[in-house]
C-alpha cells in the first residue's frame, strides 16, 4: 500500500497559502457579521464557525478571526492547527498574550477567557474534535508541532 501521510508544508507554500488564508478569512469574518452567521457559520463537513475577536499581542488592535468550534456545555473549543503548517496561527499567540476574548456565535456574542488545554483535556476533546472535523488528524500528521487546543470559558 502507497504511504497517503501529507506531506509537511514547504516555507514556498506557506507563504503562499497564509495570504490566502488571511483573505478568506476577512471574507468569512465580513459575511458572518453582514448575516449574523446564516453566511459563514459552517465551513466543509458541517463543522460549525464562530467569530474570535482578540487583541494583537504587539498592536494592541482587535482582531476577528473565522474559526471552527466545538461546544463543550458552556466552553468554546478551538483547534490551533493553521491547515498543519510549521507554526501556530497568530491569533493563538494574541490568545496567550491577551486571554480575554469576545466569541460571536450566530448573532450572539459572550466575553470569555482563553487557556490552553492540557494534554489530558487535548487527549479526552481530540475524538470530539476529529468527528467535528476528519481534517484534524491530517493536519497533525502532516507537521512536527504539537497542534494547540484551545478552551475558551465564560467570565
Amino acid at each position: 500500500m502507497p504511504d497517503t501521510k501529507l506531506a509537511p508544508w514547504t516555507r514556498t507554500q506557506e507563504r503562499l497559502v497564509s495570504p490566502i488564508i488571511r483573505v478568506m478569512t476577512l471574507l468569512n469574518v465580513w459575511a458572518y457579521r453582514l448575516t449574523g452567521g446564516r453566511m459563514g457559520g459552517t465551513f466543509l463537513q458541517g463543522a460549525p464557525v464562530c467569530l474570535v475577536t482578540v487583541k494583537g499581542k504587539r498592536s494592541g488592535t482587535l482582531r476577528t478571526v473565522a474559526l471552527l468550534y466545538l461546544a463543550a456545555g458552556d466552553d468554546v473549543v478551538l483547534v490551533a492547527s493553521k491547515g498543519g503548517m510549521s507554526h501556530h496561527p497568530a491569533w493563538y499567540h494574541n490568545m496567550i498574550a491577551n486571554p480575554d476574548v469576545e466569541v460571536q456565535i450566530g448573532s450572539t456574542t459572550r466575553r470569555m477567557r482563553a487557556r490552553r488545554a492540557s494534554s489530558a483535556e487535548k487527549a479526552a476533546l481530540w475524538p470530539r474534535l476529529i468527528a467535528m472535523y476528519r481534517d484534524y488528524d491530517d493536519y497533525q500528521a502532516r507537521t512536527t508541532r504539537e497542534i494547540p487546543v484551545m478552551i475558551l470559558s465564560p467570565r
